[in-house]
């Protein structure tokens, strides 16, 4: 029996209720059918459909490039697969940024087209106004703040977020503005242990971590970190596989069986009875 099927599905409120009993949640990202799946049955709380696939997937530099038709695609795969884990779809660069009304309308396409629970939302106070208008319309969002990829450009950049004591309240606010607009749980990214945790001890809604230490109500990392898929994990991450090694020593093995004419071999041919086949034979003049 799978997993999944001896649990209720999960929602945004069930994370709430994690965190007032004090129990971990368990966050993981996945963009197909099969990696889905398997996170789901291994019991994760929540996946992320992130717009980290840019990068693990499309082989993008980095997020901004991942378009909503395409996240759209991998958010449909994952919740074909995904029975009890609560699934968020990140909405990518310029797929709210423009007005609220677009922020709505692609959000209710994560949820209509896509199938997922909720969506995601990168950027601090000043997009608080726009979670406002998605949870105005009914669909949960979750914010995040800290380090964000699609502004780094703009802004900070790829660093640790909260070191200097300035740079640590305005994280802080961030989040609160976030979490006063009505997300039900917040991504704290790449920030020091000491925001993390006066974050989750004073806000009633979790905070999910991503490099941000151990002190938050839950963590997220990047399926392809975890398994070994990608080569360039960030130092947050800890990798608990070496799949992408096993694929390609397979891989070889598999070249050198065609190469060497060992596969496919008789175990994997099918023949026909030897009736048919004398018959075939008359047929065809041979």
């Amino acid at each position: 029996m799978r997993l999944t099927e001896r649990h209720e599905k999960l929602t945004a409120r069930s994370l709430i209720r994690m965190k007032s009993k004090g129990q971990k949640i368990a966050m993981i990202t996945a963009y197909d059918f099969p990696t889905a799946r398997l996170a789901d049955d291994a019991g994760v709380d929540s996946i992320l459909v992130g717009d980290s696939a840019a990068m693990v997937v499309l082989g993008y530099p980095d997020t901004r490039f991942v378009g909503i038709d395409e996240m759209i695609t991998f958010c449909r795969a994952v919740t074909r697969a995904v029975r009890r884990a609560l699934v968020i779809g990140d909405m990518p660069f310029m797929s709210y940024h423009v007005s609220h009304e677009d922020a709505v309308r692609n959000a209710g396409r994560f949820v209509k087209e896509g199938g997922v629970d909720a969506v995601k939302v990168e950027g601090g106070r000043h997009y608080a106004d726009v979670v406002r208008s998605i949870v105005r319309a009914g669909i949960p969002v979750m914010g995040h703040v800290g380090m964000t990829p699609q502004f780094f450009v703009t802004s900070v950049g790829y660093r640790l977020r909260g070191k200097k004591v300035e740079d640590a309240e305005e994280v802080i606010k961030d989040a609160e503005e976030i979490a006063r607009a009505g997300a039900f749980s917040i991504v704290l990214e790449f920030a020091v242990s000491e925001v993390a945790e006066y974050l989750s001890s004073t806000l009633e809604i979790p905070v999910i971590g991503i490099g941000a230490g151990p002190k938050c109500d839950g963590q997220v990392l990047v399926l392809h970190d975890v398994v070994g898929l990608y080569e360039k994990s960030p130092p947050f991450a800890k990798r608990y596989a070496d799949v992408g090694t096993a694929i390609l020593n397979a891989i070889k093995s598999y070249v050198e069986d065609v190469k060497a004419d060992s596969f496919p071999g008789p175990e994997h041919t099918q023949f026909m009875d030897s009736a048919e086949r004398e018959e075939l034979r008359k047929r065809v003049g041979r």
